[in-house]
């Protein structure tokens, strides 16, 4: 649903840890290609870490299941050219606007590419979904329990402004997402049980959970912030006052909710190491925002925006028939897509009647026409989605059986029979908008629920006809929702689409002010406690917590505890197919589609290393200007 370059940038700009809950994103933008690796002078090997004294492990690369896959001593990623230029300037376009430069607060909407400006105690490779490196910590220690993990901070490490960044800047960090963070934030961190500052650039964190590597690979993520800069100010309020930074960028220029650029920061203290050689090579980024996609669209064209990712099947089939891209001009690209993702849908409000209704929210997912959509307005360019968490098999399948089948057995009873028997799978048309049957079948779901239709509309024992409104932020999604909302109104509910502006649509949704809203859901894997916000009964009521349908269910919270509790990869697997199995039949959201393909467009000025990341294709951070930009 959102533009999925705009969804990294807001997740860097929320998740200042995002280089280890979306590995790809360290390395760049989002999408997987495919590539073997040769490996060559890097060494591609099984890392083994030193142990001293006995009992402890000491390692600056730690991997949350099975060992880090880069061997201790590589001297770049093999998906980044060390002799990559420095130099030039790219424009992206970003949708809606912004009015904060804070992302660690609920307050606000946080401009794109804050990322940026930060680093962390560790970053992921574009590789790797389960690994970490040092990048401010030079090496972590921990005992076999993994009760406590102990980060020795490089004493080269600094801010901006020459300090050096401390042990306290990191606690500081985690004392401000704790009091004013968003909520999936510090659930993040809920295994934090304490963190100290050590002699010798030293940080400690002691955790509440015992043999589990999730709470260690959480605060090896974790972005510092400068308490002596912020001492004075006011970190819980919206600012645009450029903030100190310690990453390879900085703001340079900021028009409030128009436009941000970011300048390479020429002695930037992380430029040598490893992790960072051949990347971060363009010396000003610059996000122009833009309230309308289709404007969007043609500052591409007009050569204003450098590089995009299409999202609209329509486009993507019949926009790009351009004179620039015949010419070479602009590079047209689709690459395979394999990264896991999350599900996109109709999101359903359970906290209003009558939505908290399974059997009404059953029925709308009978009336919802995907075929026809997909006919008519998606050029049979998508998949069908029918899984929370989509992809490398954390979705169920078929019928539960063996270790996941004992997983559910528990909670049988209180869970539909026909769930034990095959998978969900959306209903299916023939995609002529023909949906007698289904709406007939829907209609005795309503019936059931005490609403029956009279002269046209669909009416409760009162009298009073169901509505339903879908929130929007973006007019272009109008086109998705209107055949739908057709439907509904033939079934006699008054349904209607309200297209608000970003900065409404953003506080609307932390109020829970809305019936259905349409959006892509989170899904970061490994899964672990950001489980607890994105679908936790405690989570429900909380504005800005991501679990936008309301779900309290102590089925639910049962296996979330069970995903977060997974000691191995296969029973991780195993924990998450059965919460998407139980979320799916609870008929939360009215699914919709994904694309295993990525649609890049963007103006031929740009090198890419040969081999792009497994899970990245890496723009900007591995690219480069290869030429003068191209005159238009």
């Amino acid at each position: 649903m959102r533009d999925p370059v705009k969804i990294i940038h807001y997740v860097f700009a929320v998740l200042l840890a995002g280089g280890l809950l979306s590995s790809a994103m360290a390395a760049g933008s989002s999408g997987q290609v495919a590539a073997a690796h040769d490996g060559g002078q890097n060494n591609i090997a099984p890392r083994v870490a030193t142990a001293v004294p006995e009992g402890i492990t000491r390692t600056n690369a730690i991997a949350e299941f099975g060992a880090p896959l880069y061997a201790d001593g590589f001297t770049h990623w093999p998906y980044a050219n060390p002799d990559a230029p420095k130099g030039g300037r790219i424009r992206l376009g970003s949708y809606g606007s912004f009015d904060s430069l804070n992302p660690y607060i609920l307050k606000g909407q946080p401009a794109a590419g804050l990322g940026l400006i930060s680093d962390s105690l560790m970053t992921g490779s574009g590789d790797e979904l389960f690994a970490a490196y040092g990048l401010i910590a030079s090496s972590v220690e921990y005992p076999k329990n993994k009760s406590w993990a102990l980060f020795t901070l490089r004493p080269e490490a600094r801010w901006h402004d020459g300090a050096r960044i401390t042990a306290d800047d990191f606690i500081y960090a985690l004392e401000v997402i704790r009091a004013h963070g968003r909520p999936f934030l510090r659930a993040f961190y809920d295994d934090v049980e304490k963190a100290e500052s050590l002699p010798d650039g030293r940080l400690k964190f002691t955790f509440k959970t015992r043999d589990s590597m999730k709470p260690l690979m959480a605060v090896a993520g974790l972005s510092p912030l400068p308490r002596h800069y912020w001492e004075n100010r006011k970190v819980d309020e919206t600012t645009l006052d450029p903030p100190l930074g310690c990453g390879p960028y900085k703001i340079s220029v900021v028009d409030a909710g128009r436009s941000i650029t970011y300048e390479r920061v020429a002695d930037y203290w992380g430029r040598d190491l490893p992790v960072n050689r051949g990347l971060k090579n363009f010396d000003h980024i610059t996000y122009d925002y833009y309230r309308d996609d289709t404007v969007m669209f043609e500052a591409f064209k007009a050569g204003k925006i450098d590089f995009r990712q299409e999202n609209k099947a329509q486009r993507w089939s019949t926009g790009y028939d351009l004179p620039e891209v015949k010419s070479g001009a602009i590079i047209r690209r689709e690459v395979a897509d394999e990264t896991p993702q999350g599900l996109q849908g109709f999101f359903f409000n359970l906290r209003r009647a009558p939505f908290s209704d399974l059997r009404i929210r059953k029925a709308f997912v009978g009336l919802y026409d995907f075929e026809a959509v997909q006919r008519m307005l998606l050029y049979g360019k998508y998949v069908r989605s029918h899984n929370y968490f989509i992809g490398d098999g954390y979705g169920s399948e078929g019928a539960p059986e063996g270790a996941e089948l004992a997983l559910l057995e528990p909670f049988r009873t209180d869970l539909p029979a026909e769930m034990f028997m095959g998978p969900f799978l959306p209903p299916k048309t023939n995609g002529s908008g023909n949906l007698r049957a289904e709406m007939r079948r829907a209609l005795q779901l309503f019936k059931e629920a005490g609403w029956t239709l009279k002269d046209g509309k669909l009416q409760d024992r009162a009298g009073q006809q169901m509505r339903l409104e879908v929130l929007l932020d973006n007019e272009t999604f109008v086109r998705i929702a209107a055949p739908f909302m057709d439907t509904l109104k033939r079934a006699g509910i008054d349904a209607s689409i309200r297209v608000v502006d970003s900065a409404q649509y953003q506080q609307r949704l932390e109020m829970l002010d809305f019936d259905m809203i349409m959006l892509k859901s989170n899904f970061f894997p490994p899964p672990g406690p950001e489980l607890r916000s994105y679908y936790g009964s405690a989570a429900a009521d909380i504005g800005g917590s991501g679990n936008w349908a309301g779900i309290k269910s102590p089925v639910v919270d049962a296996l979330i505890e069970k995903v977060i509790a997974a000691k191995s990869l296969e029973d991780l697997k195993t924990a998450s197919r059965a919460l998407d199995r139980v979320l799916l039949w609870g008929n939360y959201v009215v699914p919709h589609w994904h694309n295993d393909s990525l649609w890049l467009a963007y103006w031929n000025k740009f090198g890419h290393p040969e081999h792009l990341a497994r899970y990245s294709v890496g723009f900007p951070a591995t690219w480069w200007q290869a030429a003068p930009p191209i005159k238009h």
